[in-house]
C-alpha cells in the first residue's frame, strides 16, 4: 500500500495533505521488476493505492488502470501525478470494506497494504483472490514480519499481525498457481515513507 499502516484514515489523509509525495512517485521496486508478467492491455486494480506512484506507473505502460483509496488528498496528488505523467487512470475513493469487490480484473496489485489484522487480513486477500478473473494474476508486496522482529525502522504498522508471510499466502490462495513466491532483505529508497533496510515479501500467482 501506499499508507494508512498501523493508522486511522484520518491521520493519514493529513499525512498525506502534505506537498511532497509520502511515498515518492516512482512505483515499487517490486511493480517495475514483475509488470512484465501482466498481458499487454489487460485491466489491473491498485488496491489502496494512496498517491498514484504504482497504478499511474502501470498506466504508463499501456495497462487500463483503476484504483482506490480513501484518503482524499491522497487521490487528489494521485489524480495529479496522473495528469502530469499524460495518462489515465479510474481513481475511486473508497475503502477495502466500501470498494466494489464483485468486479473483475485480469490483475489485482497489492503493494504495502497491510493495514488491517486478523480476520479482517484474511477477508481482504480473499477479496483480492475473488476479484481476480480466471487466468488473471495476483501481484503481492509487503513487509515480512521480520520488519519488527529485526527492530528495522523503514516503515510499516508497528503490528506485527498485520504482516504476512509467504506461507501465509500460499495458504490463502492455494487454488492459484505460485510464479514468484519469496521472502528477502532490501534497501527501500520510496519517499520519506519507506526507507532503509527492510524485510520483505513478493508473491504473484496466476488464478486457475
Amino acid at each position: 500500500m501506499t499508507g494508512k499502516e498501523g493508522a486511522g484514515m484520518g491521520s493519514w489523509n493529513e499525512r498525506f495533505s502534505q506537498e511532497a509525495y509520502v511515498f515518492g512517485t516512482e512505483p515499487a521496486g517490486f511493480l517495475k521488476a514483475h509488470a512484465a508478467a501482466i498481458p499487454k492491455g489487460a485491466s489491473v486494480l491498485c488496491v489502496a493505492d494512496g498517491e498514484g506512484r504504482n497504478s499511474v506507473y502501470l498506466a504508463e505502460l499501456g495497462y487500463r488502470v483503476t484504483a482506490f483509496d480513501s484518503a482524499p488528498a491522497a487521490l487528489e496528488k494521485a489524480r495529479a501525478l496522473a495528469r502530469a505523467r499524460g495518462v489515465e487512470v479510474a481513481f475511486h475513493e473508497a475503502g477495502i470494506e466500501g470498494w466494489d469487490w464483485s468486479q473483475r480484473f485480469d490483475a489485482v496489485v497489492g503493494v504495502f497494504i497491510q493495514f488491517v489484522g486478523p480476520p479482517e487480513k484474511a477477508r481482504l486477500l480473499r477479496r483480492i483472490g475473488d476479484a481476480v478473473a480466471d487466468g488473471g494474476l495476483v501481484l503481492l508486496h509487503g513487509y515480512h514480519p521480520r520488519q519488527r522482529d529485526e527492530g528495522y525502522r523503514s516503515g510499516g504498522p508497528g503490528a506485527v499481525e498485520n504482516l504476512y508471510t509467504e506461507a501465509e499466502l500460499r495458504a490463502v490462495f492455494a487454488g492459484f498457481e505460485v510464479l514468484e513466491a519469496r521472502e528477502y532483505d532490501a534497501e527501500l529508497v520510496e519517499g520519506e515513507g519507506h526507507l532503509g533496510r527492510s524485510a520483505l515479501v513478493d508473491f504473484i500467482a496466476r488464478k486457475r
